[in-house]
């Protein structure tokens, strides 16, 4: 298999520790990429295990991280969260051709990170007596890349530039709730976690500005209309500006953010 194949055939993949050895396998040195390729696929996507069990959004609930089960119940989510954001670069990967080199290995590398913090966060809440998939999900980060398999212009704006970039702004707040209850161990990971999604976000950014520039439009009010089209509310601050700009918002999209 190439490396677009290989990024494919993991995406497929329900037991997680073979997801994980093919995610950390693929490499350029082995497989050769052929970005022209059109791939389809006949399996559901994404690959996942059958627990956690995915459920409407507004049924999950909120537990007070001041209980070790809503501490729990608070790193289950960001488990559930990586383990997406692994399929999410993998689906990218895959699924839009005629791409230069660097858009596939920048997506890669997202892929093998988000693999490295699904891990970290899947040994800790071990180490509480809590397992991934103990607790309910939702499937929102993937609903949204469903939406926009035929346009990678907003699958870049809408999944990284908006959901992951989302958490940007809450990651800090939780570092700062799990600080409280004296879980140092989870706020490192946190840390860890933070400092590499900001890279993620500004990939997505990078990307998504190529392609405006490409064919020629405005990255504030094309992202506008895209929301509009998908039916997704502008984000709402308070906003982690520092990072934001970090990852390669501009003062003027920062700005166009904090307008009500």
């Amino acid at each position: 298999m190439n490396f677009r194949e290989q990024a494919l055939f993991a995406l497929q993949q329900t037991v997680i520790e073979d997801k994980v050895a093919l995610v950390n396998a693929i490499s350029l040195d082995t497989h050769s990429l052929e970005p022209a390729q059109i791939l389809s696929n006949t399996l559901p996507l994404p690959g996942r295990p059958q627990k956690p069990e995915l459920v409407d959004p507004r049924t999950v609930k909120m537990r007070s991280v001041g209980s070790l089960e809503g501490r729990a119940a608070l790193l289950h989510a960001i488990a559930h969260i990586e383990f997406n954001a692994i399929n999410l670069a993998l689906d990218i990967i895959w699924r839009f051709p005629h791409m230069p080199e660097a858009f596939y290995t920048d997506w890669l590398k997202v892929a093998k990170e988000e693999v490295y913090h699904f891990g970290l966060i899947r040994e800790h809440l071990e180490s509480l007596g809590f397992h991934y998939g103990d607790f309910t999900a939702h499937s929102g980060l993937w609903d949204m890349s469903e939406k926009t398999t035929d346009d990678l212009i907003a699958r870049l704006a809408l999944v990284p530039r908006t959901l992951e970039a989302r958490g940007l702004d809450v990651n800090p707040a939780m570092q700062e709730k799990l600080q409280q209850v004296g879980d140092d161990k989870a706020v490192e990971i946190l840390a860890i976690i933070l400092r590499d999604e900001v890279g993620h976000v500004e990939i997505g950014n990078r990307w998504y500005k190529h392609l405006c520039t490409l064919h020629q439009l405005d990255p504030i009010q094309h992202y506008a209309d895209l929301l509009v089209r998908y039916g997704t509310n502008k984000p709402k601050g308070p906003f982690n500006i520092a990072d934001r700009l970090k990852a390669g918002f501009t003062a003027e999209e920062i700005d166009w953010l904090q307008r009500s």
